[in-house]
């Protein structure tokens, strides 16, 4: 009995972290640098798609206390295409069936090793900052939030995302290029919610790019160069630039982004004509502006000591002055209880929800009320707090199986000479990051005399989903309503970030604040189902090619095998590769040109017989332009686990297939 295709495979997860170490601020080389990434993907098949302190704990046998909560900041490129089950909160780890520990594993360990080889790869070093613009690459996908704004905050800037791109360059003390860190502001969803692939979407793409063109085309991952694309105040920013749309009917969506008699959904795409093209159209984009400030010499080199906070904060616990533009007056306010509203089950644009929720709903249903009281019901003064948001779930009130939604997060600052980089536990919208970036701003410019560089890192330490402005909050689109800690959680953010900043320019410490629970020795629940066996069917062994690829094929062509395969989690292959595309050099040496890491292949395993175990995989390989001519294959890595127990390795090779490129090859477009 055949079965649908479950996961694809197209690129391995990098971890990659820089340690910046003071030495001697005066000094030509300023700094101790260390870059270093490692595999860190998780189960790819059968997985639909909070862990420092595992990290800071395996750190901590090998440094001792050298690495803390203090001074390490784990910040995600993030992507929606990704092995998932590792965030512990119950409400993050639903859509995986519960929580899977190959998952988190291999993101702990991923981590774990880049900081390991970071440190064991230091070296003196400086650093250089400058700042870029990328256009058509991103827009906002709540633009009526945006709008709710005060007009005079609004006016101050040209667009209503961010277009800057700004790189931070990490240079070595003999001119040797180590690293780069890119933060532009855009959601990696260019991969819609269609996608069965595994894949790090554009900023993932770009920095394979980025990487290959500084490591002389190395295979990817294994370069000494190393090039991160960063998450920054993306909350409300799409790559999806042709804009919402009707599914079929190609007519504009209404204001709550639906569709007239709601036979379709709502979403938007482009720029290319399918999720492949404009993936690569926007990972092209980010990665020529990254590559002309790399090479440009517009840049200003940071020069100062190294000094960074941290501090965990009880959210519903917290108060603020806030000044209401509406009635002129200074008030104070508090963060809520956690709680989604509405809105947060329509979904984006970029990924619709379900049933027949719209965005921008401030209004409660009696039916979905009754459906959350039965899980948990809100106080009234939760409901009030919350205001205007109608509470959906309220999952600071949910204890079963346990926790659902953090009310401890990490709030952090590293200062870098001028340069602060705010390491944010969440997904700021645009004017959100504006506001602490001005504010953090504003403290800096009491103590210094120079330009200060202001960096919001998102998605730091802990995922407590969005932060929208309080303005935005009362639109009620999927943003506000995943703004858990209600309307002034951002008012509560900028204080403490302030605070941070001050207290690291001032060199003060700071109390550590309460610790978050230990989430990992709760009763996780997993509803994976384990790989019981695999077996090949009558007359196969595993790795037997049942497709073999043509015997020629050129520059441009899509080249297919297909093998008889063992089930993908029996080994993650982490730091290795199910696939390889190689080449026969002139010394009868076989060498990989491509792995499963690269943008033009794509590994998809099927499961054929559920009684029987058996499955296969098909591997495509998109040629690209610039191969050399001669003979190539494809290789199949891959292990079986055995009936009467035990796991084993296999592999296959199919025939060897020539590589005939032409004399004038025809330029095509980069995004191929």
């Amino acid at each position: 009995m055949a079965t649908s295709v479950r996961s694809f495979l197209r690129t391995r997860g990098l971890s990659a972290l820089w340690l910046l170490l003071l030495l001697a601020p005066t000094a030509l080389a300023s700094y101790s640098i260390g870059v270093g990434r490692a595999d860190s993907t998780g189960p790819t098949a059968e997985i639909v798609f909070s862990f420092p302190p595992q990290v800071l704990r395996k750190l901590k046998t090998q440094f001792g206390d050298m690495y803390t909560a203090r001074n390490v900041m784990i910040s995600s490129t993030h992507t929606h295409s990704a092995p998932g089950g590792f965030m512990l909160d119950v409400l993050f780890d639903l859509t995986t069936f519960g929580f899977v520990r190959e998952s988190f594993d291999a993101i702990v360990n991923g981590i774990t090793k880049s900081i390991q080889r970071a440190h064991n790869a230091v070296v003196p070093g400086r650093i250089f900052i400058t700042h870029g613009e990328v256009l058509d690459a991103n827009i906002n996908r709540s633009p009526q939030a945006y709008l709710n704004n005060p007009k005079s905050e609004r006016d101050k800037y040209e667009y209503d995302v961010d277009k800057t791109l700004t790189q931070m360059q990490f240079i070595g003390a003999d001119d040797k290029p180590l690293g780069a860190i890119n933060w532009f502001a855009v959601h990696p969803t260019s991969m819609n919610n269609t996608n069965h692939l595994v894949s790090s979407d554009n900023v993932g793409y770009a920095s394979i790019l980025f990487e290959k063109m500084m490591n002389n085309n190395a295979i990817v991952g294994k370069g000494q160069f190393v090039a991160a694309f960063a998450s920054t105040n993306l909350g409300d920013v799409s790559p999806n630039t042709r804009g919402p749309k009707c599914e079929f009917s190609g007519q504009n969506c209404s204001d709550q982004y639906t569709c007239p008699g709601n036979k379709e959904m709502c979403f938007a795409s482009g720029p290319g004509k399918d999720m492949f093209e404009s993936t690569s159209i926007i990972a092209h984009k980010i990665y020529e502006e990254s590559v002309r400030l790399w090479k440009s010499d517009n840049t200003v080199e940071v020069i100062g000591p190294v000094r960074a906070v941290h501090q965990y904060v009880n959210m519903p616990e917290q108060s603020a002055e806030f000044y209401n533009e509406t009635t002129r007056i200074f008030e104070e306010v508090h963060g809520c209880v956690p709680a989604m509203g509405y809105s947060f089950a329509a979904g984006t644009t970029d990924g619709p929800g379900s049933f027949a929720f719209e965005q921008g709903t401030t209004t409660s249903n009696p039916f979905w009320n009754a459906v959350r009281n039965f899980l948990a019901a809100p106080t009234e003064n939760d409901i009030r707090c919350q205001s205007p948001k109608p509470i959906l779930l309220a999952t600071g009130r949910m204890k079963l199986p346990y926790q659902w939604q953090p009310k401890i997060v990490s709030t952090q600052v590293a200062v870098i000479g001028n340069v602060v980089i705010a390491g944010v536990p969440g997904e700021f919208t645009t004017m959100s990051g504006r506001r602490l970036r001005e504010a953090i701003k504003k403290v800096m410019n009491d103590v210094s005399v120079d330009e200060t560089s202001v960096i919001v890192a998102g998605l730091c330490n802990t995922y407590s989903d969005y932060v929208t402005t309080p303005e935005e909050y009362q639109i009620q689109r999927y943003e506000g309503a995943s703004t858990i800690y209600g309307p002034h959680t951002l008012t509560i953010y900028l204080k403490q970030y302030q605070e941070l900043v001050q207290a690291a320019v001032q060199n003060k410490p700071v109390p550590p604040g309460p610790l978050a629970p230990e989430l990992l020795h709760s009763n996780l629940i997993s509803l994976v189902p384990p790989v019981l066996y695999d077996t090949p069917r009558w007359g196969r062994n595993f790795g037997d090619v049942i497709q073999q690829p043509p015997k020629v094929a050129s520059p441009g062509d899509t080249v297919t095998a297909i093998f008889v395969a063992g089930h993908p989690r029996n080994n993650l292959m982490t730091d290795g590769t199910f696939l390889t595309v190689e080449r026969l050099e002139d010394d009868e040496v076989w060498v990989p040109v491509a792995t499963d890491a690269d943008w033009e292949t794509k590994f998809q395993w099927r499961r054929t017989s559920m009684i029987l175990g058996s499955s296969q995989v098909t591997i495509t390989w998109k040629i690209p332009q610039g191969v050399k001519p001669g003979e190539y294959r494809i290789r199949h890595n891959g292990y079986y686990r055995y009936v009467l127990g035990g796991v084993y390795p296999y592999y296959g090779v199919t025939n060897h297939f020539q590589m005939k490129v032409p004399a004038l090859s025809i330029r095509q477009r980069y995004y191929g």
